[in-house]
């Protein structure tokens, strides 16, 4: 019934974390969709004086509500000091006729949404928001509202920092923004979050089960030792049976100093190696919860060099023995089935050796001399 238990309990708690996994997966699949991202191919054009330089490259990212088309014209910063485009009022100095421009703008203060808005009210075409100080030429896909024919692209700060610096100096800049290649991105920060925790959770189930196989089978393994240990040490105890007329069953005889009760004829007693001797059914737990005489404290099972730790685990000892050595102790029994018939009475008391059943069902039991407890 208690096997039943357990193993009901195992298959509800798998059925629960299955469960679990499942809505946790079917979450991460809602808010994790697959999302594309666009690089954008830039032709930079430097001109000072008679000559131009040219600059291509993969060098930005589209955003992701942006135009995607190709698009040209002069790159113009913000006038002033400040280059984010926060503030509705921020003017751009360009040259008279200049058609198509692409504003350049510095991430930072407000909103992308912002920044984009006040370019598109002043006539940009396009704009170009390069990012933070310090992070080189990192880039990522922005969020921002979508504007009607507006492309958006983000490039490194070293990059825009770069072509800010030229046009302060006078430097001519025109870019040309084309359309590069497609990246499909599978995980977004929910996504990873919701691996790691998982593969956390599973790697821990994974321990634990592994660990708890691992720990039965060492237990299991102690228990082996310790029934045959416990068989061989209770192999070497001598039992006796008392008869009428014995000295230990008078009026002056001793009692069991376990149950303190006296003995009584057909009585069967247990004699330890240090020679005292109780009732089978008092000193057999009494072995197996101490290891010692109740009366001289000697230490039973380690005297015929048996190493057996009585101390870690009495009780599982007890059971142990009571469903795996029935020979040896039952407590409950009353010693019925156990006890040895009585031999020829050829002497006051007659004694055998208990030999363990599984080795030696075929032999008879030997008569020794009469042994009497030490006063």
């Amino acid at each position: 019934m208690n096997l039943l238990k357990i193993g009901t309990g195992r298959i509800s708690a798998a059925s629960s974390w299955f469960v679990k996994f499942s809505f946790l997966w079917l979450l991460s699949q809602n808010c994790c969709g697959a999302s594309a991202v666009w690089t954008a191919y830039m032709n930079i054009s430097f001109h000072v004086g008679n000559r131009m330089l040219s600059e291509l490259g993969e060098t930005g990212v589209f955003g992701r509500s942006s135009t995607l088309k190709t698009v040209a014209g002069v790159i113009v910063p913000p006038e002033g000091k400040p280059q984010n485009a926060c503030n509705p009022n921020t003017s751009f100095s360009r040259s008279k006729g200049t058609e198509t421009w692409l504003a350049l703008i510095e991430r930072g203060g407000c909103t992308f949404t912002q920044k984009i808005k006040v370019a598109a009210e002043k006539g940009a075409s396009g704009v170009i928001i390069y990012n933070f100080p310090g992070t080189g030429n990192q880039v990522f896909p922005m969020s921002h509202q979508a504007f009607s024919d507006i492309v958006v692209v983000m490039i490194g700060n070293l990059k825009g920092t770069e072509i800010l610096h030229l046009i302060q100096k006078g430097v001519h800049v025109t870019a040309v923004v084309e359309v590069g290649r497609k990246h499909i991105i599978w995980m977004n920060h929910y996504f990873v979050s919701f691996v790691i925790v998982t593969t956390a959770t599973l790697a821990y189930f994974i321990f634990y089960h592994i660990r708890r196989l691992w720990v039965a089978r060492i237990q299991n393994r102690r228990w082996q030792r310790l029934t045959t240990d416990l068989e061989k040490a209770f192999s070497q105890l001598q039992l006796r049976v008392l008869k009428e007329g014995d000295e230990e069953i008078t009026p002056n005889g001793d009692s069991c100093v376990v149950c303190f009760e006296l003995y009584k004829p057909n009585d069967t007693v247990r004699v330890l190696t240090c020679k005292h001797f109780f009732h089978k059914n008092c000193i057999d737990p009494w072995i197996l919860a101490h290891g010692t005489c109740p009366m001289c404290k000697c230490d039973i099972l380690k005297a015929p060099g048996i190493q057996v730790d009585v101390e870690d685990g009495a009780e599982s000892s007890q059971v142990l023995m009571s469903y795996e050595l029935p020979g040896t102790l039952s407590p409950n029994d009353q010693g019925v089935n156990n006890e040895l018939p009585p031999a020829r009475r050829s002497d006051k008391v007659t004694h055998v050796d208990e030999q363990p059943r599984s080795q030696n069902d075929n032999q008879p039991n030997s008569v020794v001399e009469e042994v009497h407890p030490s006063p």
